[in-house]
């Protein structure tokens, strides 16, 4: 009886101090990622598994549970535990990261995931970035020296993560990466010509090994096809997926109806837009882009009241990285973008995807809390 009185107030207090409106719109969006995992994956585990399976809606169902798990343990941790916890995890991650050339598991042509008993699979990267903000939050905000000491460090850091990724090779995460850390130091206020100077030499340092690295030649083979549609073997996915959204008009075709689920690997995942425009209509993409810029908007709300420095940049790096990967998602599947593999957060199928953008909520719903004085 004592442990359960102590575990009613623990979650009362929970329950009582969390913004829940950011709650219930985090939640609202696993929700409709659940259902359209439901409706875009059955067909798919008929066809692969030979049988009447929702193998992979329970697969999302067990990651979305996982991740609801996340988000209360994150978002119920005083300050000082969720930096001390994101310090030594970042580390464990950056550790397995350096372990993907060597143990992890080759997919066309990318080493990018390491196989784990509990979560096959698993990409360390996806889930690294919700602790890579607090540590560059923490690098600009707590250690007491120069700020272009504090520069710096912060580009080591974020060079060596770079170099790790292009070595698997994956240019979106790498992309995603540099630019949350962009964002952060450009909101903890570094001269704008210094950025300049940043950006550029990112920029040509990219530009070479893209053009005259043979391991790039992939990347290089999916800008030509992207600039020139009529050439290449690397607009099939996006030509099909843009022809889905065409289809599928304002109101879609309905449910079941839709054709690009069986025509496009993995397009409950990096497709999943366009498998729900064709279903369910631009009427339902654009419902779901409102439901994010509301999100966005509380968070950004929330940011606007706060005096601390550090919660604001952590606010601010973890709601630009659901913008940023969210816009590049939306932005392949409407042919704005080269293909880059980009999930959509909260609502594309993936084990290592909903594991990230669940921290990355627990963070959220941790320093929006009302605070208790």
């Amino acid at each position: 009886m004592q442990s359960d009185s102590f575990f009613y107030k623990f979650y009362y207090q929970w329950w009582k101090n969390i913004d829940k409106s950011i709650f219930l719109l985090i939640s609202l969006l696993f929700v409709i990622g659940l259902f359209f995992s439901l409706v875009s994956t059955s067909l798919i585990a008929s066809d692969k598994l030979d049988t009447n399976s929702y193998f992979f809606f329970f697969k999302h169902l067990i990651y979305v549970l996982i991740g609801i798990s996340l988000i209360f343990i994150f978002s119920s941790l005083n300050s000082d535990q969720l930096y001390k916890y994101s310090i030594f995890l970042f580390f464990i991650l950056l550790i397995s990261l350096f372990l993907v050339p060597f143990v992890g598991v080759e997919v066309k042509g990318s080493k990018r995931w390491i196989d784990l008993f509990f979560l096959p699979r698993f990409q360390p990267i996806e889930v690294l970035k919700p602790f890579l903000i607090i540590i560059l939050a923490t690098i600009f905000c707590d250690i007491r020296s120069n700020i272009l000491f504090k520069y710096l460090i912060s580009i080591i850091l974020i060079s060596i993560i770079s170099l790790l990724l292009m070595a698997q090779p994956d240019i979106g995460q790498t992309l995603l990466v540099v630019f949350c850390w962009a964002t952060l130091i450009f909101t903890s206020g570094i001269n704008i010509y210094i950025l300049l100077v940043m950006f550029i030499a990112g920029a040509s340092l990219l530009a070479y090994l893209i053009i005259f690295v043979p391991k790039f030649d992939y990347v290089q083979g999916r800008i030509f096809s992207f600039l020139n549609r009529e050439e290449g073997s690397h607009n099939f996915q996006s030509d099909k997926a843009i022809e889905s959204i065409t289809s599928g008009g304002f109101f879609g075709k309905g449910i079941g109806e839709g054709v690009l689920k069986n025509r496009v690997p993995e397009a409950h995942t990096d497709y999943i837009i366009s498998v729900i425009s064709e279903e369910f209509g631009v009427v339902a993409i654009m419902l779901i882009l409102l439901l994010f810029l509301i999100l966005i908007y509380m968070v950004f709300k929330k940011i606007s009241f706060e005096t601390n420095d550090k919660t604001k940049l952590i606010l601010i790096g973890s709601i630009s990285l659901i913008l940023m990967q969210a816009t590049i998602h939306i932005g392949v599947n409407i042919r704005l973008f080269p293909t880059t593999g980009m999930t959509l957060p909260f609502l594309s199928y993936g084990g290592s995807s909903i594991i990230s953008t669940s921290i990355l909520a627990g963070i959220i719903l941790n320093l929006t809390k009302r605070k208790i004085t």
